[in-house]
């Protein structure tokens, strides 16, 4: 099978070796034979991010992304070695986005929640980084530098390093729990044609009928209750989550 057609080789997959690191942190030597190159590696990645965005990380392919740009295929391969090793590109590309977490003035709670914010976002423009293992990514340049500034930023509030890495997958897997459930209603209205608001509006007569409040009280008794937007949501279990770091940090210090 070729890396063409294995589309699960990607993000710390296949392309788990030396030369797509060399690729991502830009120390793999230029080719000195050939024609003198007519695209740019950055180039390729943004048509590739610009199909993800669109179309979902499986439309990815070597093929779909030199259509793109006007180019054959083989082409590419001049630049990068396959569709594994574009996919780690176009996730350490998107991880500099935004430009590096920040300290905030009011403190280390503010910074984590405003890197928290900013991360959402960048899932709502690319919901394809659903699909993207952080984890198990091969660290390019961009993602190592949002992880190392965002450690800065609680790197005197009293916990050990491996406690300061858990707080940051703590906040990162919250995020991405957000933002995948924002994506799937993305996607059921994409596939349904039906809004969520309307699937509610229609859905509720129905649930109505057999929401007996003897039965299922609570339930009965917040059901119509529809207070929070899903923006009120987030930060309300975004609050939380700190609150207990907050908890945590406060105890180890004797506060």
């Amino acid at each position: 099978m070729t890396t063409e057609d294995n589309k699960a080789a990607s993000f710390g997959g296949g392309a788990a070796s030396a030369e797509t690191m060399a690729l991502l942190w830009g120390t793999k030597p230029a080719p000195t034979r050939g024609r003198k190159p007519g695209m740019t590696l950055p180039g390729i990645v943004a048509a590739a991010v610009g199909i993800a965005d669109a179309d979902g990380l499986d439309a990815v392919s070597m093929r779909r992304v030199a259509d793109a740009l006007g180019v054959g295929t083989m082409s590419l391969y001049r630049y990068v070695p396959g569709r594994a090793e574009l996919c780690e590109l176009m996730l350490d590309t998107v991880m500099g986005e935004n430009g590096l977490p920040r300290p905030h003035p009011d403190g280390w709670r503010a910074s984590l929640a405003a890197f928290a914010r900013q991360s959402l976002a960048g899932y709502r423009r690319h919901p394809w980084l659903l699909d993207a293992s952080i984890t198990r990514g091969l660290m390019g340049p961009n993602q190592t530098a949002v992880i190392d500034a965002l450690l800065r930023t609680i790197a005197d509030i009293g916990l050990t390093n491996g406690q300061r890495m858990a707080v940051v997958g703590l906040v990162v897997s919250y995020v991405q729990g957000r933002a995948r459930q924002l994506a799937d209603d993305v996607l059921a209205e994409q596939r349904s044609g039906v809004s969520g608001e309307r699937f509610w509006r229609d859905f509720a007569p129905l649930l109505d009928e057999h929401l007996d409040a003897e039965r299922f009280p609570e339930l009965a008794r917040v059901w119509r209750d529809d207070e929070l937007s899903w923006e009120d949501e987030f930060e309300f279990g975004l609050e939380r989550v700190l609150d207990g770091i907050e908890v945590f940090v406060r105890r180890g210090s004797g506060r």
